[in-house]
């Protein structure tokens, strides 16, 4: 709900569990059924862009509307969650966080970093304007390299 609200100022959500959700890209009326494969880390992404940088999130939210070019906001933040988690995982943060935080990176520094490819994942969808969100994988996996190439850079921090 805390989400909607974020996202949503204006319009009152009727219910936890209706169509409206899919006005913020859920894929159906229950959003908890699309959060199986981030879990909370998923949920807590979203909640922490739309509460820190609330004027970016709503901006791409409207984006990701485009009648042409839009996609499942809160499906594809979902799927940036898994993609910040792999790359903290396997070790391709290391040097941006070492480069940003004085001393140990926190889970608000992780949370940051998802809030930096929400942004540039928006600006990328929008520059290569796919012809479908049927090739949302292909051009996910793109996106994903061209941050592993930036995160290659020893002096690198990917921070908005």
């Amino acid at each position: 709900m805390q989400l909607w609200n974020l996202l949503m100022p204006h319009e009152k959500l009727k219910a936890r569990i209706t169509k409206q959700w899919c006005d913020i890209g859920f894929q159906g009326d229950d959003p908890k059924t699309d959060f199986r494969g981030m879990g909370m880390l998923g949920l807590v992404n979203l909640l922490y862009f739309s509460k820190h940088y609330t004027h970016e999130a709503r901006q791409i939210l409207v984006h990701s509307n485009h009648p042409k070019l839009g996609y499942s906001y809160a499906i594809v933040g979902i799927n940036l969650t898994e993609m910040a988690y792999s790359l903290l995982k396997n070790g391709a943060l290391k040097t941006h966080f070492y480069n940003l935080v004085p001393s140990v990176a926190q889970m608000d520094h992780f949370h940051r970093f998802y809030c930096y490819l929400a942004c540039e994942f928006d600006k990328f969808w929008f520059e290569e304007e796919p012809e479908s969100i049927m090739y949302f994988n292909q051009y996910r996996e793109k996106f994903h390299e061209i941050i592993k190439r930036r995160l290659r850079d020893h002096d690198v921090v990917l921070a908005l």
